[in-house]
């Protein structure tokens, strides 16, 4: 029988950085919690994207991509001293992508207003994500505890997305310490297995990690290989699904909204996995971290299980 995906209209607030990839002489807009608001918009949820852009030709044309994606912009604040976001990215002959992260940038000073705060605490929101590029910034990492301690009764979604030279294990382990769902990706997990002492094995990992920082949901994605997810004490492997790849930039991200919609829902562990891995495997085949795809395509790809790896 196929399991048919529903809307549970969840109020999600995301901080972090908005920008534009840059691979090669296109630009498309990205920024992994501006990706998950766009994919989690997409799904039907309501989103408040917290970020700063500059007062800049890209700042004005990401303002304006906002809200095409039905996204408001009364959280994002413009700013003349810092630029609009900028990374360049490269990528590799599997499509995965390399990324030259140019800061400072306008992301990493964002403000709320003392009535925003509170008509975004007045809307009780039910979910709070975060990365970790974005929260090396002091102004960042405030807003986000103050966001935190203001809608204590929301769950908060950790995507890990390790970037080098923009994290430190003691950053991660604060966030990660705050959160009640850990998303990252293979090689993040073997990394964090190494820093933090814990077992690499898969299964293991997730179990020491949702056991050293309180968490309800850890969940390992492996590409084209699929994902890897600990739900409560419900241990699940899923196959992924080859597709021709155009780039992988955004995949992760789209994951994580397919994933966060499919967990809030109530739904079977495999299914929350297996949606996730059709989502992400949709956008890979398509250019850009935010491409358009369906709730058809990917029950579509579910009903004909076509190309499973």
């Amino acid at each position: 029988m196929l399991f048919v995906p529903h809307f549970n209209n969840m109020k999600i607030i995301s901080i972090g950085e908005i920008l534009w990839d840059v691979i090669g002489s296109e630009e498309h807009l990205g920024g992994a919690p501006f990706n998950f608001a766009a994919h989690a918009t997409k799904l039907g949820h309501t989103v408040s994207f917290v970020s700063t852009v500059g007062d800049d030709e890209r700042g004005r044309r990401a303002l304006e991509r906002m809200q095409s994606l039905g996204l408001t912009t009364r959280t994002v604040r413009r700013v003349r001293h810092l630029p609009t976001g900028v990374v360049s990215v490269a990528l590799a002959s599997d499509g995965q992508p390399r990324f030259t992260i140019h800061r400072p940038a306008a992301y990493d000073e964002p403000e709320l207003t003392p009535d925003t705060m509170e008509e975004l605490t007045r809307e009780r929101p039910d979910w709070i994500y975060y990365g970790t590029l974005a929260q090396t910034s002091p102004f960042v990492r405030r807003l986000t505890e103050m966001l935190l301690d203001c809608n204590r009764e929301a769950g908060v979604f950790y995507d890990v997305n390790l970037r080098r030279g923009c994290y430190t294990p003691a950053l991660v382990q604060e966030l990660a310490t705050r959160a009640g769902i850990l998303k990252l990706n293979e090689e993040e997990a073997a990394e964090l297995a190494v820093v933090y002492s814990i077992p690499s094995e898969t299964e293991e990992f997730c179990r020491a990690c949702a056991a050293r920082f309180h968490l309800r949901a850890v969940c390992v994605t492996r590409g084209a290989g699929g994902c890897a997810l600990l739900a409560g004490e419900d241990f699940v492997e899923a196959q992924g699904y080859a597709v021709k790849v155009a780039d992988a930039v955004g995949a992760g991200d789209a994951f994580s909204a397919a994933f966060l919609h499919g967990l809030s829902a109530g739904w079977p562990p495999a299914e929350i996995a297996g949606f996730a891995n059709r989502v992400a495997a949709l956008v890979t085949s398509r250019p850009g971290g935010i491409p358009d795809w369906t709730l058809a395509e990917a029950a579509a790809m579910r009903e004909g299980n076509a190309g499973a790896v």
